[in-house]
């Protein structure tokens, strides 16, 4: 199996600030790591929940878009907020991207994210087989 696994990288999104990798293909299959609100060259986004909502989806379009895919062939999304309070603003947000694709999802509250953002999103995602 592992040497089916290929890492998926792309400059449109921020790199990984640790030891990961933006995505990893698996067979059909590609899961991304949590996107943060960091822009391509790695600057958090200004504003609040809104502004790092809809950057976190940029990020994770750009890395969804390298690996030959779209938000039309997510099957499931995990998403990580620090205040469930902001449920509906980021629900909101995240059906805009979504559309009438519904994929699977999880919702949860954390007590806090890397670089104290407010969202932090990761995907999985059916692409081509090369």
């Amino acid at each position: 199996m592992k040497d089916q696994l290929q890492t998926v990288s792309t400059n449109k999104a921020p790199a990984a600030i640790g030891p990961y990798s933006q995505a990893m293909k698996l067979g059909g299959l590609l899961f991304t790591s949590g996107q943060i609100p960091l822009t391509a060259e790695g600057v958090l986004v200004e504003g609040g929940v809104e502004e790092q909502t809809h950057q976190v989806f940029r990020n994770l379009e750009a890395v969804l878009a390298e690996a030959g895919a779209t938000f039309s062939d997510v099957a499931k999304a995990t998403v990580f907020i620090k205040d469930m309070n902001q449920f509906a603003a980021i629900n909101a947000i995240y059906a805009s991207y979504f559309g009438d694709h519904k994929p699977a999802r999880s919702t949860v509250e954390v007590a806090r994210l890397p670089k104290d953002v407010l969202v932090e999103i990761e995907l999985i995602a059916s692409i081509r087989v090369e």
